[in-house]
């Protein structure tokens, strides 16, 4: 087999996945990045950390479906953070039209009725007729994700260097919408999310809320906190939540269970996500240097599937599926 040592840019998501699973098979592995420690500047701290191919399918192209299904083994292989309760999705009852659309362009689900519904979260009892549950799919804390990677990389002797790789080495650029020097059609869509406070309301699997406009989810943490997000911009701003943007995820949580107009809100959270024109990721080769971007808002969900496509590359020469597809 083929001898890898290759420095990774970049240790969001995709460049811990990266690292991980090219040092499982015996590469060696220098990691960079602008701070020392994982934290709020990379996009992937403010993500969901849903593992839900199927109900990504509604908008997402079949890549990110099949793919995608990968993710909760993988997380679960190298991390103690998943967690395998499905998914729900709800609608209010004059949005029932928006339930039987997301039906039809989904898979792998069952619908269920206010009584199952019940069952599945009990604090929801009384609040909805009818969903979808979509039993095979998972969630997990993106934070402990993501520092759990990095202090197993660490006991590996991998810590994040700040200084930049030297110029005639090997590299994976997994620096998301920093490397739009380099790729000149990577785009930033902005994602906005609240971190909420609600020990009122128990909910043990991500919930997903439709709406015409803006559909939101809240996924479960420890200790009543919750993620609430998230909306989608075409802007590559990076700073600060709208006024529109905060009253509709609010309301949208607020009409999901009255008790979380109670919540109090501890953090905001406002990061661009890289995305092609397709919404489909991208592994480019250039010289020495393997691109690996546009995961969008399939970071945790995608991040595995473009480690092992490109340490098969690397290790075996196999091409990769969204190598170049333009």
């Amino acid at each position: 087999m083929t001898h890898v040592d290759v420095s990774i840019v970049g240790a969001g998501v995709a460049g811990l996945c990266m690292a991980t699973e090219i040092a499982k098979r015996g590469g060696d592995v220098h990691l960079y990045d602008r701070e020392p420690q994982i934290g709020k500047h990379a996009c992937s701290w403010w993500a969901g950390g849903m593992l839900a191919p199927f109900c990504e399918g509604e908008a997402a192209p079949e890549p990110v479906v099949r793919l995608g299904q990968e993710a909760a083994d993988w997380w679960d292989a190298h991390t103690d953070c998943v967690t395998r309760n499905g998914s729900l999705v709800l609608a209010l009852g004059r949005d029932t039209s928006e339930l039987k659309r997301f039906a039809r362009r989904t898979s792998n689900h069952a619908p269920v009725s206010a009584d199952q519904i019940a069952q599945l979260e009990p604090d929801l009892e009384g609040h909805f007729n009818t969903g979808l549950y979509f039993a095979t799919e998972a969630h997990l804390d993106p934070r402990r994700a993501l520092t759990t990677l990095a202090d197993k990389l660490r006991a590996k002797g991998v810590t994040v260097k700040t200084t930049a790789p030297a110029q005639n080495v090997n590299r994976i650029d997994c620096r998301g919408l920093s490397a739009q020097d380099a790729l000149k059609d990577l785009r930033g869509v902005k994602g906005e999310m609240l971190v909420l406070k609600c020990p009122d309301i128990n909910l043990s699997r991500p919930i997903r809320l439709l709406h015409p406009r803006i559909p939101i989810y809240i996924v479960p943490r420890a200790n009543g906190i919750f993620m609430l997000g998230a909306t989608m911009i075409e802007s590559s701003d990076r700073d600060r939540i709208t006024v529109r943007s905060m009253l509709e995820l609010l309301t949208a949580a607020f009409a999901l269970h009255p008790a979380f107009g109670e919540a109090e809100i501890l953090e905001i959270g406002v990061d661009a996500r890289p995305a092609f024109p397709d919404n489909l990721p991208r592994i480019r080769k250039q010289d020495c240097t393997i691109y690996a971007n546009g995961l969008y808002r399939h970071g945790f969900l995608l991040a595995p599937a473009m480690a092992r496509m490109t340490a098969d590359f690397l290790f075996e020469g196999k091409r990769p599926e969204v190598m170049n597809a333009d």
